[in-house]
């Protein structure tokens, strides 16, 4: 029998870390919008703050008290909502376009984006569905169709809107929790290779895609064109050196770097606060990671276990994605670098999966 105790305060603590780091980063970063205008910088700092911060954290509170059992039944409907609101992007009127992508809906002129809600709920619902059928695992049936089906109905919301970004972490995500449920290896490495041969036609059919992929392979092949944020990016992390230029001092987020707030903040972070400033978040980024699987591995169910891992894998993969993305070491895929970026939305997410995680932390089996 599972027993009740109190949230994992350690976990509690680093994520209390990274929040007070990431919103301090985050000023640091965004004293480039005032050169745009004060109107600018206010809209965004409320909305990371409003809906974001204070939004966030009263999620992380409410769902630290809320049994992550009770999800169990409501999962499917929950996953079945989050596709319907997604696809209310392409609806006029509600969704709008931003930088040639449809991933945003405008609600009493707050901007909201659905991807961040159909991660959290393909999460819930894939450790339902695993855990349920957990004994079946070895049946393809129960394991590559299924998968499939799902990764599908998540790849056309992704090529419509377009999200690559967010597909790419889907995937990751449910590659990892197919790992924790132990699902037979053939069908593993089957949805792998899958996954792995729609790239090409995914490449051939948007260009832009196998142009970052080229960029990435050689990002000095357009320093004015495709090359030109990662060229930056790296001008901007190089001068940072070993303790960075200090509080708002960088010169590559004032009209040189692309989205200095958003996707392009860890080399803006880098540039200000150097190497040392960079390992402490890394460091504080693999803590979040490894306490997180440790809620995951005493976890008294399946279901829990599961869960526990797909979120911590949400989280980690999108962040380390993006400060991998910024050292050229990873394609740009437009992955914000969670608790830090601008994004009201993803941090207001990120903040409610860690009151779940915490939830998670609250049973253990009693050992005899």
């Amino acid at each position: 029998m599972p027993q009740k105790r109190k949230i994992d305060k350690i976990f509690a603590f680093i994520v209390l870390l990274l929040v007070s780091l990431g919103f301090f980063l985050f000023m640091s970063a965004s004293m480039g919008l005032l050169a745009k205008g004060k109107e600018d910088f206010l809209n965004i700092f409320l909305k990371q703050i409003g809906l974001g911060l204070i939004g966030g954290l009263i999620a992380m509170f409410v769902l630290t008290k809320i049994n992550y059992r009770k999800y169990k039944k409501y999962t499917f409907y929950i996953f079945l909502a989050s596709v319907f609101i997604s696809c209310l992007v392409f609806v006029p009127g509600i969704g709008f376009e931003h930088g040639g992508a449809k991933r945003w809906l405008d609600i009493l002129g707050f901007s909201f984006q659905p991807a961040e809600l159909l991660k959290i709920s393909f999460v819930l619902y894939f450790a339902t569905f695993l855990s349920v059928f957990k004994d079946k695992l070895n049946n393809w049936r129960y394991s590559v169709i299924p998968t499939f089906i799902l990764l599908g109905i998540i790849t056309a919301i992704s090529f419509f809107q377009p999200d690559y970004g967010t597909l790419v972490i889907i995937v990751i995500t449910a590659l990892g929790m197919l790992l924790v449920a132990e699902v037979n290896f053939k069908h593993f490495f089957i949805i792998i290779g899958s996954t792995l041969l729609a790239i090409v036609p995914l490449a051939l059919y948007k260009p832009y895609v196998l142009q970052r992929l080229l960029t990435f392979l050689n990002p000095a092949s357009d320093l004015s064109g495709a090359g030109y944020q990662i060229n930056h990016a790296l001008i901007s992390i190089g001068s940072g050196g070993l303790w960075g230029k200090g509080f708002g001092k960088s010169i590559q987020k004032f009209g040189f770097l692309p989205e200095p707030t958003g996707d392009s903040i860890f080399a803006v972070t880098a540039e200000e606060w150097g190497f040392i400033g960079c390992l402490i978040l890394i460091t504080l980024f693999l803590m979040f990671a490894f306490r997180g699987l440790r809620i995951a591995s005493r976890s008294t169910d399946v279901f829990g276990r599961l869960l526990a891992v797909g979120i911590v894998i949400l989280i980690a993969s999108q962040s380390f994605i993006n400060i991998a993305s910024m050292l050229g070491i990873f394609p740009l895929i437009g992955m914000p670098l969670i608790f830090v970026s601008q994004g009201g939305t993803a941090l207001f997410f990120a903040l409610a999966e860690v009151g779940i995680l915490l939830n998670i932390s609250k049973y253990k089996k009693i050992t005899v």
